[in-house]
């Protein structure tokens, strides 16, 4: 009898260390599954964050340059930028700021008589009717879309992606633009962040910022499309892929650092590929 006990106290013994053994062995697998599900994928493309002026087409020297030149002819202030002057003074975010830079260095028409307030709200009015008239140079087809756009465009809206246009133009601007050159369908996919949406403008990020917060994105998913070192300044200081489309005005600065620097997105030149989605799912893999 005492040695069946032993036997049977032996055998349960046994048993016990078997279980162990086969449970340890599960959460070993267990735990290998978790780390590997755990581990941080590569992010994948969400959202496109465009630029307007310069990217999209090509607006700044046939357009917003003619509209203010206009502007100003119509009200004898005796103001005209040339091509040249005008890319000197794109170094300024944002059309208002543009005209009080300049006037403040080389002297108020004698129109603006009054305090600085005065002034302002004079630049104010003159930056609605130069928006009126660049709308109007628009929907008479003065500028086309640049190489590439529709296309990525297109792409984007068939994987489903968000689109936004991020802009320090005027919001009616933009929206013109956005609906006469893409159309209403594809215009009806964009959000519209521009103008005076945020105090501080390129080169800030407050703007790409906005965007962000608003539409619920995450950076890390994000790609933003730029032409100068302003915006390129705006999407390094919110830590976002970028990629640069060179324009007429900024061919020459240095973007230095950004994902990718192209003349256009198509690459017309043969110095590059085209972007797709895959290339810019590609980019962000690389910043990982």
């Amino acid at each position: 009898m005492t040695t069946i006990t032993t036997a049977a106290s032996a055998f349960r013994t046994t048993l016990m260390a078997v279980a162990l053994l086969f449970a340890a062995s599960l959460v070993s697998v267990s735990e290998g599954f978790s780390t590997t599900s755990n581990t941080n994928p590569a992010p994948s493309l969400d959202a496109i964050l465009w630029d307007m002026d310069g990217v999209l087409a090509e607006t700044e020297r046939d357009a917003h340059r003619v509209a203010f030149n206009r502007v100003f002819a119509e009200r004898s202030l005796e103001t005209e930028w040339t091509i040249e002057g005008y890319g000197k003074l794109l170094e300024v975010g944002g059309g208002k700021e543009r005209m009080t830079a300049h006037w403040n260095a080389v002297g108020w028409p004698t129109a603006f008589d009054g305090d600085n307030s005065d002034r302002q709200a004079r630049v104010k009015e003159l930056h609605l009717a130069k928006t009126d008239v660049f709308n109007g140079l628009i929907r008479e087809g003065t500028v086309p879309l640049r190489p590439g756009v529709e296309r990525l465009i297109d792409e984007a809206i068939t994987s489903r992606k968000q689109l936004a246009v991020c802009s320090t133009s005027n919001e009616k601007a933009v929206q013109n633009l956005v609906e006469t050159l893409l159309g209403p369908d594809r215009a009806s996919k964009f959000s519209i962040f521009a103008g005076d949406c945020v105090s501080h403008k390129k080169p800030a990020p407050d703007i790409y910022n906005l965007a962000v917060d608003t539409l619920g994105l995450n950076k890390n998913r994000c790609l933003i499309v730029e032409d100068s070192g302003i915006g390129w300044g705006a999407a390094k200081a919110a830590g976002i892929c970028c990629v640069v489309t060179k324009s007429v005005y900024t061919a020459h600065e240095d973007f230095t650092g950004a994902d990718a620097i192209v003349t256009d997105l198509d690459g017309t030149d043969g110095a590059s590929e085209p972007v797709t989605l895959e290339t810019v799912e590609g980019l962000l893999q690389m910043r990982h």
